[in-house]
Order: C-alpha cells, then structure tokens, then sequence
C-alpha cells in the first residue's frame, strides 16, 4: 500500500512538473506562407536564428507558399497547431485583413493575435524613364486621351487593389492590366507593361532609368526620398504591405513574451538595419498593441478600396 502511495505521489509529481515546465522546451517553427528569399523569410530566419541561440531548443523556418490573395495555407497551418507557442506565423497584411472573409473555415472569424509587426516592403507604382509623365498626376491626364497597360503580381492582392483603386480615385483607369510572375526593370524596357506595381527590389538594378511615381508604404522610401506614397496623393488610401508576427489567440502570455523580445532585438539590431538600408525596406518593431490599431485601420481602408472597386 505504501508503495502504492508512493508511486502515485511521484506520478502526480511528474505530471505537474511537466504541466509546469518553461517555454520553450521543444523545437519551434516558424511558418512563412512564401518561397524562401524574400525579405519577410530572411528576417523570419534571423528571428528563428536568435530564438534558438537565446533559448536553446532548435527553431526552424518552413515555407508554405499560398499566395497573397488565399488560400493561405500556411496561415491554416498554424490556425490548426496547438495554441501554445510552438508554431508562429510570419504573414502578410492580408492574412487578418482578408482571410477572414473570402471561405477559409480556419480562418474565419480571425483566429491569430500578433505579436508584432516588423516590415513594411518598399512597394511601388513605376514606369520607364521615358516615359511622357513624371508622377501620378501627369500619368493620370496623359491615361485619359491614351491606353495604358497595368503590369501586378495578382488581381486580388493588396498592392494591386490600392493601385487601381487610386486611378479611380484620380478619375482615370487603365486600358488593360495582367498578371506577371517577375515586374523588374525587364518588364518595362520590353514595353510588356507601361507601369507596373513591383517591390522596390526588383527595379533597384535600374533605378536610374526608372520613375518611381508612387509608393505604397506608410512612409516614404529611404532609396526614393522624394517620392511621395499613395496616402499623400489620396489620403483615403492609407495602407501598406506589412509583415508580422502572429499567434493562436490562446496562446500563453509568457510564451508571447518570449518570442517579441527576440524579435524586437532582430528588428533593432545592425544587421536588421544594414538591409534595411540596402534594400529600401522600412524595418522596425511594432507591438501587438499597436499593430491591432493597424489591423483595425487596415480592415476600414480595404473596405475603402472594395467599395471604389465595386
């Protein structure tokens, strides 16, 4: 009978060390819903990176590519997983703000919180060199009594949607637009597009020969200073291409805790900045406070867009 005892003391034991035990003590993934490469899965990987030489338990980035109009299925991953800390979400401004209303069950209504936001893609409105306007408001005149083709990465994405959107806004419209898998310094030197909706990048080989007329960032770009963004030009298009991350809403506070304060050190730390600098991207970190307020204001900007479009 004692032994009895005993053993059932030191189960329950056990049981509630284990129940007690500190995050993290197995390995983490990060779930990105792009190929890797880009700027929000380099920045991922450096996060993931400090995680594991902070913590030491292994911590991994996986990529899930699904686009950035759905069906998310990165997102729909990490909607799944366990609400407790070991699977995190880097995604886009369109996982909270369109994926809870396009038919994805696991993400309808939004099950993520964020930890944080971190990245805004220095995206842009661009047209060759020689071409017969100088911003927006020439390239708007000059498209009433002339066809202009839109070059974007999907009808459904954000960028695409703002950039539209602001012709309408502007009294104008484009006489044709497509869908390119690469918008770079090719795309208008072959005149496949007169202007095209690109990440800032992807013409950075060219920007000499290029006019940015536009982007579409909260701020203005470091590498186009005087470049305004589509929010000064019609201020009633407020919104960007954002990246951050995100977590189960059950997910445990401490757990939280723990992955923002690496990410806010990768965020702040030199190397962070050097790509910054290199590639135009506005880095930072955003708290989860703050980066509700954005979600919320992004939510009432798309609505916006959807209503000029419709």
């Amino acid at each position: 009978m004692k032994k009895s005892i005993l053993f059932l003391f030191m189960s329950l034991s056990f049981l509630a060390f284990s129940a007690q035990a500190e995050y993290p003590e197995k390995p983490v993934t990060f779930v990105v819903p792009w190929p890797p490469g880009d700027l929000e899965d380099v920045l991922t990987r450096m996060i993931a990176d400090e995680f594991q030489a902070e913590y030491g338990v292994p911590a991994a980035v996986v990529n899930k590519p699904g686009g950035g109009g759905g069906p998310f299925p990165g997102a729909v991953e990490v909607a799944n997983a366990p609400a407790d800390g070991y699977t995190v979400g880097s995604f886009i401004i369109a996982i909270p703000v369109v994926g809870p209303n396009i038919g994805i069950p696991e993400l309808s209504p939004n099950p993520f919180d964020p930890i944080g936001n971190f990245l805004t893609y220095p995206f842009v409105i661009a047209a060759s060199g020689d071409a017969p306007y100088n911003d927006m408001q020439e390239l708007a005149e000059y498209a009433k009594n002339n066809d202009l083709a839109l070059g974007h990465f999907g009808a459904p994405l954000i960028p695409t949607r703002v950039t539209l959107a602001m012709a309408a806004k502007m009294g104008f419209e484009y006489a044709s637009d497509a869908a390119f898998d690469a918008l770079d310094c090719n795309t208008l030197a072959s005149g496949d597009a007169d202007v095209i909706n690109t990440t800032l990048q992807l013409v950075l080989p060219c920007l000499d020969s290029v006019k940015v007329l536009a982007s579409i960032t909260g701020d203005r770009i470091s590498k186009t200073p005087d470049t305004p963004t589509v929010a000064e030009i019609v201020p009633d298009l407020n919104i960007a291409l954002w990246n951050g991350l995100f977590v189960h809403k059950d997910t445990p506070a401490d757990a939280r805790e723990k992955i923002r304060s690496v990410a806010m050190r990768v965020m702040q730390s030199d190397k962070a900045q050097e790509l910054s600098e290199e590639t135009g991207a506005l880095i930072y970190w955003q708290d989860a406070d703050q980066a509700n307020e954005q979600i919320n204001r992004d939510i009432a900007t798309f609505g916006r867009i959807s209503e000029i479009l419709e």
